[in-house]
């Protein structure tokens, strides 16, 4: 089967367990629109982030009703660095349809992974102390930790599939138990594209990393 298919086949099946599990209009469009952002994301297609932009105004909306604050204050987050990663995409690609894919460096991920561990604590506090949020403290993680995965996604770097496999192993557990059982199902099948996307990126930047080294050998004969 080809991607195209795959991607209709998950499709279906995705209106098959909305259908099943009585999901709303918005549900469904946000679903929808989710699993295509993250299959062109995967491969590093341009549309993903208009289409993701329609993605995130679903979510915030459905967030609100059923009390996940934490997550729908990260579809702000998400719109603004969807766009931002519209723009950075588009730059500094040569003769790539986008820019191409980097590696994270020693000192960001240190600075992430702080940040991740003080804005987690300090969100799920607030939200557990003032608000009526429900489970505040892994709402906040999952969020901080979308919010650095989306980051990194947005800068073209590599390591934002891993951020995004945890990501989607805790919102599958954290959905089915708010009864979201479509958005639960989708991040399975999220789960699977970032294991796709990772493996593709990975494969796409050792290509470019064996490139590079062949075209600084064959300067370095000619000199």
């Amino acid at each position: 089967m080809n991607k195209t298919g795959m991607m209709m086949v998950l499709v279906v099946m995705m209106l098959g367990v909305a259908y099943a599990t009585s999901s709303t209009a918005l549900e469904i469009v946000a679903t929808l629109t989710g699993l295509l952002s993250v299959w062109l994301t995967a491969r590093e297609h341009i549309w993903a982030w208009p289409i993701g932009l329609v993605n995130v105004a679903c979510f915030f909306y459905m967030f609100w009703e059923v009390k996940l604050y934490a997550d729908m204050t990260l579809q702000v987050f998400f719109f603004i660095l969807s766009i931002y990663g519209w723009i950075i995409w588009l730059t500094k690609r040569g003769s790539d349809k986008v820019r191409p894919t980097r590696r994270i460096q020693l000192a960001m991920a240190v600075i992430l992974l702080i940040s991740l561990v003080g804005v987690s604590a300090g969100w799920g506090y607030w939200l557990d102390h003032y608000t009526d949020a429900s489970i505040p403290y892994v709402d906040a993680f999952i969020a901080t930790l979308s919010l650095i995965a989306q980051y990194l996604l947005s800068n073209k770097v590599l390591e934002n599939w891993y951020c995004w496999l945890l990501v989607d192993v805790l919102s599958i557990g954290m959905y089915a138990y708010k009864g979201l059982y479509a958005v639960a199902f989708l991040y399975v099948i999220f789960l699977a594209i970032a294991a796709m996307g990772l493996y593709s990126w990975r494969k796409q930047w050792s290509a470019r990393q064996m490139a590079d080294l062949a075209s600084a050998k064959a300067d370095y004969s000619i000199k």
